[in-house]
């Protein structure tokens, strides 16, 4: 019984640890100036450039992927930020604003660093209207351990960069649709990225 017991409480000692990390809530510096600042901790998964609303992809077997661009611009940039367990899960405004919309989509629950299927996975798209880049879109979407995706602004709310909005539990991603020919980007893929300190791009 006492290794028994020994064993159950390590067990809910790693548990409790996983979730305080997991849970964690730290402070950022938000970078000053005409930029966008990542909406996640995590890695970014793919970088890539629409055009008339298609994503092309000129490496792999994905082909093009259909995405909601076409109420941003014509041309955009899709960014795909993968969040481990491990990373932090509070989402936050990748730039100052005006939340022009929210829509919560039902959906699956595949392998959220898995880019063609995680598109059909339960989301939650935001759009914020910038006076200088126009519109930018924020897209929560859960992964296979992800149940629960956090939205905690409302449409007309004013947001500051780098304020918190969100949160999704659990190994997810969040992706980011912007206007390519009003910005220019700053990251790369595979770049680890911190929500609300790590610049994305700088607007044009």
């Amino acid at each position: 019984m006492g290794a028994l017991l020994i064993s159950i409480i390590v067990v809910v000692l790693i548990i409790v640890l996983f979730l305080l990390n997991f849970y964690r809530d730290p402070e950022r510096k938000i970078p000053i100036g005409n930029n966008i600042v990542s909406p996640a901790d995590g890695r970014v998964l793919k970088i890539l450039k629409t055009n008339n609303n298609k994503i092309k992809i000129n490496k792999g077997s994905l082909g093009k992927i259909e995405t909601l661009t076409r109420d941003i611009a014509k041309e955009c940039y899709v960014i795909s930020i993968f969040m481990s367990p491990f990373d932090v899960h509070v989402n936050r405004a990748p730039i100052e604003g005006e939340i022009g919309s929210i829509k919560y989509k039902k959906g699956k629950y595949f392998a959220a660093y898995n880019l063609k299927k995680s598109l059909m996975n339960e989301k939650n798209e935001i759009i914020i209207k910038n006076k200088i880049i126009g519109k930018i879109k924020m897209i929560q979407i859960a992964g296979f351990l992800a149940r629960r995706i956090i939205c905690s602004v409302n449409i007309n709310d004013k947001v500051n960069k780098g304020q918190r909005i969100g949160k999704i539990v659990l190994g997810s991603q969040v992706t980011l649709i912007l206007p390519s020919k009003k910005i220019k980007l700053k990251i790369k893929k595979n770049q680890k990225v911190v929500g609300g300190e790590t610049v994305v791009a700088i607007l044009r």
